[in-house]
């Protein structure tokens, strides 16, 4: 067992933690709000997240190249739950392939697979973060979330990291890629903040 791995998915499993907490606070009544994502609400965003643990998992546990894997999820009369349920799955799925030293197939990245361990893990520990910066902004205010990332300094390296690390051509940031061009951030920002500007997002934004 490689011990990097092993520290970037157990780094992984803190990041789904803080993302559950966020989405845990999402209510019925909530899910057609605006996101940060263009022209996605809350529900399509949530959709994506499941679909991507359900992907990810799977190709954690061994699955090919298969694009269908991925999905987005039709989600249950729990939202919230549906996401904690397939973020556990994804955790154990991850610990397992570490145990094994299993590179992961990612089909929906443009270059395919497979991937190893580390650089599967670290896309998603962005996209989970990311993602759970969504949810709270769309609930109203990412401030209380930003603010424990930034205070993981393991967790905020990581993340930063990563997003320095993702290509910011035309090509890359292209309509209907992952994410926009990057955006430029004060020099006071802090490592959470960063990292959302160099994907393109806006920290500022508000629905």
């Amino acid at each position: 067992m490689r011990t990097v791995d092993w520290e970037l998915v157990e780094l992984h499993a803190r990041a789904m933690e803080v993302a559950v907490e966020v989405v845990d606070t999402v209510r019925p009544e909530h899910l057609d709000r605006p996101t940060p994502c263009a022209d996605w609400t809350l529900r399509r965003l949530l959709e994506h997240c499941v679909g991507q643990h359900r992907g990810f998992a799977a190709a954690a546990l061994g699955a090919g190249p298969d694009l269908a894997l991925f999905a987005d999820a039709r989600l249950g009369a729990d939202p919230a739950a549906d996401f904690r349920r397939t973020g556990a799955e994804l955790t154990a799925g991850f610990r397992a392939a570490a145990a094994a030293e299993r590179s992961l197939w990612l089909p929906e990245i443009r270059d395919g697979g497979p991937f190893p361990l580390r650089l599967a893990v670290g896309f998603h520990l962005v996209d989970t973060l990311v993602h759970a910066w969504d949810v709270a902004a769309a609930l109203g205010g990412a401030a209380a979330l930003v603010a424990a990332v930034d205070g993981d300094e393991a967790l905020a390296t990581a993340l930063l990291t990563v997003s320095e690390a993702v290509p910011d051509t035309p090509e890359a940031r292209a309509p209907g890629r992952a994410f926009r061009p990057g955006r430029e951030v004060g020099a006071g920002a802090g490592r959470f903040d960063r990292a959302l500007a160099l994907l393109g997002r806006d920290p500022a934004w508000t629905a």
